[in-house]
């Protein structure tokens, strides 16, 4: 008999519509006409944030909203760093976050001392930042990158120049092998994604063996091992257009699930569970609520302020990121 896993997988199955929206959506909406509002979201924010968005995705392309937004006002719902990212790239408007508190323990990882001190150390390092850092660490980084983009940015690194990847050892490794780009790697990791184990996934596979599996770069190599494909989540979407299989396991943040669902209606996404539960939750990610967007348009904080020199320092790697990933 084969393994299973101890309690109920999360399954999303395909439906004819999205929910109706409620009474603090129609508000959400009403203050965001009122407030000259965007609301950008993260793939791995609630669906009741999903489905008031203005556009729902990744860093890459969020960080391109956030760059091309002409509304007064920027509305993020993520955490802590891409609201920054969102003002580094477009100060001259008001940017905010629903819960202040939304940090990432991947961004805690890496502290802009300790890189500093690195790179006092070791001033011929060129540093590769994945953008899921503070303002502080991308000012001193030579070019940001996201999950989607990261082999295109690591192959157009002078080749004469050593990498230093901070700070997600996981993503640099997966880099690594891909690009075939020695680096040195921070140790540092996603809380949520190292949670995914391989008895976790072995066991779902048994239970859906019609189902490939996608995971996220952020898991260690030995579930990305396991994995039918890696890759960011925004290829997720492609990949589940594009599989002829009618169900998939998803191997990253359950907020993916929402995404998939809408962009992807008529097959069904199962949750990549850990050794624990059936689905992987970032606790900083869930700290945004429908009613944390509504008093956040309604209250005009909590604002996002980064410091100018500290801004344009950290403009420069991001706008060399947002430029190579058009090559």
């Amino acid at each position: 008999m084969p393994a299973v896993l101890d309690y109920e997988p999360l399954i999303i199955a395909p439906r004819a519509a999205p929910p109706a929206l409620t009474a603090i959506q129609e508000e959400i909406l009403a203050l965001k006409k009122e407030r000259n509002a965007v609301i950008l979201a993260h793939n791995y924010q609630i669906e009741s944030i999903q489905q008031v968005a203005d556009y729902v995705g990744d860093s890459l392309g969020l960080s391109y909203q956030a760059q091309a937004a002409e509304a007064d006002v920027i509305l993020f719902c993520g955490v802590h760093f891409m609201a920054e990212t969102a003002k580094i790239v477009n100060p001259g408007r008001t940017v905010l976050l629903p819960d202040l508190d939304a940090g990432c323990s991947l961004s805690d990882s890496c502290p802009a001392d300790r890189l500093a001190a690195y790179k006092a150390e070791h001033p011929e390092v060129y540093v590769v930042a994945y953008i899921n850092c503070s303002a502080g660490v991308k000012a001193l980084s030579d070019v940001i990158c996201t999950s989607g983009n990261a082999m295109k940015i690591v192959n157009q690194v002078p080749a004469d120049r050593p990498i230093l990847f901070v700070p997600d050892q996981n993503l640099g490794q997966w880099v690594s092998q891909q690009t075939g780009r020695t680096m040195q790697l921070w140790p540092g990791s996603c809380y949520a994604h190292v949670q995914f184990t391989t008895a976790a996934i072995e066991k779902i596979r048994l239970q859906f063996p019609d189902a490939p599996v996608v995971a996220h770069p952020e898991c260690v190599q030995a579930v990305r091992d396991l994995a039918d494909e890696v890759c960011s989540t925004e290829l997720m979407v492609k990949f589940a257009k594009e599989t002829p299989a009618e169900r998939i396991i998803v191997v990253t943040e359950s907020g993916m699930l929402h995404r998939l669902q809408k962009d992807v209606p008529h097959k069904t996404f199962i949750a990549g569970p850990t050794n624990t539960c059936a689905c992987n939750d970032c606790r900083f990610m869930k700290m945004n609520t429908i009613e944390k967007v509504r008093d956040a348009l309604k209250n005009m904080a909590p604002a996002i302020d980064v410091p100018e020199s500290v801004r344009t320092a950290a403009l420069t790697p991001i706008q060399r990121m947002l430029d190579w990933s058009k090559v």
